[in-house]
């Protein structure tokens, strides 16, 4: 199957995904009340977020990169904030290894690596170095539709 502009408008307008409470109830053999408590708690604490998710290679134009990112400082909380909040990121973790953070982004063809390296990237300071690496071909890879 292929993935058309109208497709893609649909999914965007389906960031947030649900399941009928009642199905989960019934599978879980409990109220729908306890389910719909239980999930707005969960929403409320920032634990859960109901969301859709894409595989990228099924949406034409649009590719995943990772960067593992070394800092000239230890201010990793305050740099992955920084980080999280670019055009394109869809996740930015703190790691051991090498790298001190690591930073997984959703672009295409209007905004692609040489736009994001040089348009949002570079807003960043304190980076010490970073290598990036093109996903290619993912397994069980799926990111939201944030481009």
């Amino acid at each position: 199957m292929k993935v058309d502009k109208t497709d893609i408008k649909i999914i965007k307008e389906l960031k947030v995904g649900r399941k009928p409470f009642k199905l989960i109830a019934d599978k879980l053999s409990i109220t729908e009340n306890t389910v719909r408590a239980r999930v707005k708690k969960l929403t409320d604490a920032g634990i859960l977020e109901i969301s859709s998710f894409v595989d990228p290679e099924k949406i034409p134009g649009h590719t995943v990169i990772i960067i593992g990112i070394k800092l000239n400082s230890m201010n990793l909380i305050k740099k992955g904030e920084e980080l999280k909040k670019l055009k394109g990121v869809v996740s930015v973790g703190i790691v051991t290894g090498r790298y001190d953070l690591i930073l997984t982004a959703l672009l295409n063809k209007d905004f692609g690596l040489l736009e994001f390296l040089t348009e949002e990237l570079s807003k960043i300071s304190d980076i010490q170095t970073t290598e990036t690496f093109v996903v290619y071909h993912g397994f069980n890879l799926k990111v939201p539709l944030i481009v």
